[in-house]
């Protein structure tokens, strides 16, 4: 059964990500050390004593739709009051409506325990919070007065909906539209697809926030609003009103998450006997939708990364378990009777470090990211700006590369269960199937990489990567010259890293400096990695680094040592990639046809 690692989240947010520092220098108010570990301690219990046992039973029953109407699994709608009823839906959100306005990093930290614990539950807090945050930037006051406080409490939930049967990642060619009331509501007419906890039994409304076209609109993405359609209209006195013309017409049948409604909605096709047209509120101008959706979207891929992180947890402390308790042959130097248990295998301890180290730094690399959007929201002037773009480079890095080490990790866990882990009773399976959804919504780790190397690696003219690769390689040098002699070859393997990367980064600025976007495209995945793999072996050795007496010190650079001698020899051959793969790519289309 998963445990919340409670202390090294605390250990990642303090000490590797900046917590600590953030907190001592008085930037996040009045925030304490002690609020901080009692946070997190009642988020791990709640985690690990309430979510995670309903997590299985929403993996075997999964979502129902009757009539148009989703049951979530058996203890699904208890659990989310209880959870709603511990407050944690607002601990980001403004005091104004509710909220505790708590620091990013904190909520991303409980993100990673309730994810752990259940994925396919926690999508709904986790859909819920960014549509909170949507509003907060762009509604209108009157819609922040009659929404905003339900949602906080997590009394009504929230919904993204932008995807359709025809276009998915591409929404400028999206046909949901929109029709002026002439009283300043809207009619919105439309299918939407893959709407998470689009219909369901745990709150008494949802709250769909819709992209849609007006029938004046420009073409592509400058012509989408964003429009808030309640599932049940909300009276001026706050109390609930009429059934809206929206509901979910089916639920998708997955490979995982399946606790998780996946709903495909149907807007204004007069189901309810009413005037066709679900009645929807605009949410910032006209034909801007899409920039206040962003709001939205951005802060949901760290959510998403987070999500990736709370998978390959759950996955390494099943593996570990296992192989402590499974016996099979014997191991080099076992001397005990009989079989050893085969976590003294070399090759089954390799597995499993590598799991550790990849989770560790993918934890740590999403931690900096929400810190920074933090500093980004604390500091003014340059410093903000700053921040800012620290965040905007940081988040598709920890969107794509915590997803993928989500998907390896879960797969090394099945490895290590063996035969046992292809069977669904083991429970490894099902991080697996859990995982695979998410390097893909949200924007495919394939868009995360492009935004990386089109829209970010520019930023301030390429000084803001530059100057975080300057950061980085100050780390490595505090490693070679700590005069560690358990660091091994540690501060040299992260130089040769640091090397690769920044060879990779100059080369893909003056590939878009002198007009080859397609060949900077061609290795804007394979950087990602890169990029993601460096910054793992960076923050794992900040952390063996840290004058931290906690009894695990020496952990820290043995965990820091072998990611730097056994996983970052592969960073070499990705800048290759970058760097010399665009030819080879282009006369290989020719296979394709």
């Amino acid at each position: 059964m998963y445990k919340a690692p409670v202390q090294d989240i605390a250990f990642t947010l303090n000490h590797v990500a900046g917590l600590a520092e953030a907190v001592e220098s008085g930037r996040l108010g009045d925030l304490g050390s002690d609020l901080v570990d009692a946070i997190l301690e009642e988020a791990g219990r709640f985690a690990g004593n309430e979510m995670a046992p309903l997590g299985e039973i929403g993996d075997r029953q999964g979502a129902r739709l009757t009539d148009g109407e989703v049951k979530t699994p058996d203890g699904w709608a208890e659990l989310y009051r209880h959870w709603r009823e511990g407050g944690w839906n607002g601990l980001t959100a403004p005091e104004a409506f509710g909220g505790q306005n708590l620091p990013h990093m904190l909520n991303v930290a409980a993100l990673e325990m309730w994810n752990s614990a259940s994925m396919a539950f926690a999508l709904a807090p986790t859909l819920t919070m960014g549509a909170i945050e949507a509003l907060v930037a762009h509604g209108s006051d009157a819609l922040k007065d009659k929404y905003l406080a339900r949602m906080v409490s997590g009394e009504w939930t929230g919904t993204m909906n932008l995807t359709e049967p025809h276009a998915g990642s591409d929404l400028g060619v999206l046909k949901t539209r929109a029709e002026r009331n002439g009283d300043g509501t809207y009619r919105i007419f439309g299918q939407k697809i893959f709407i998470t906890w689009g219909e369901h039994d745990a709150a008494d409304n949802i709250i769909h926030l819709v992209l849609a076209r007006l029938p004046d609109a420009p073409a592509g993405t400058r012509g989408i609003s964003l429009f808030l359609v309640p599932k049940l209209l909300v009276n001026d006195d706050g109390s609930l009103g009429e059934r809206n013309d929206v509901y979910c017409h089916s639920i998708e049948h997955k490979l995982g998450i399946h606790g998780s409604p996946t709903c495909t909605m149907i807007y204004g096709d007069g189901k309810f006997g009413a005037e066709k047209g679900a009645i929807g509120w605009l949410i910032g101008e006209e034909n801007k939708g899409l920039a206040c959706m962003f709001t939205m979207m951005n802060n949901a891929r760290l959510a998403v990364g987070m999500q990736g992180v709370a998978i390959a947890e759950a996955a390494t402390q099943k593996a570990i378990a296992y192989a402590n308790e499974r016996t099979q042959g014997k191991a080099p130097g076992w001397s005990g009777s009989g079989m050893s248990p085969i976590i003294e295998h070399p090759d089954i301890a390799r597995t499993l470090v590598t799991m550790k180290a990849l989770t560790q730094g993918a934890r740590a690399i999403c931690y900096a990211c929400a810190h920074a959007i933090d500093m980004s929201h604390h500091t003014e002037g340059t410093d903000a700006r700053f921040w800012s773009e620290r965040a905007a480079l940081l988040t598709p890095i920890a969107k794509a590369f915590a997803t993928d080490v989500g998907v390896d990790v879960a797969s090394l866990g099945i490895q290590v269960h063996g035969g046992m882990g292809f069977i669904e009773e083991t429970g490894a399976a099902r991080y697996l199937r859990d995982a695979r959804i998410a390097p893909i919504y949200e924007g495919t780790n394939g868009i995360q990489a492009i935004d990386l190397v089109v829209r970010k690696l520019p930023l301030s003219s390429g000084e803001q990567v530059r100057g975080f690769i300057g950061e980085l390689r100050d780390i490595a040098e505090r490693v070679a010259t700590s005069n560690n002699a358990a660091f091994g070859e540690t501060g040299d393997r992260l130089k040769a890293a640091l090397a690769a990367l920044e060879t990779a980064t100059t080369w893909l600025l003056e590939a878009q400096a002198e007009g080859r976007v397609a060949e900077a495209l061609a290795g804007a995945t394979p950087y990602q990695r890169l990029f993601g793999l460096v910054l793992n072996g960076c923050y794992l050795a900040k952390g063996a680094l840290a004058p931290v007496e906690d009894g695990n010190a020496d952990k820290r650079v043995a965990l820091c040592r072998f990611m730097a001698e056994n996983l970052l020899a592969e960073t070499s051959a990705l800048k290759d990639r970058v760097v010399s793969g665009a030819p080879s790519l282009e006369a290989a289309r020719a296979v394709l046809a």
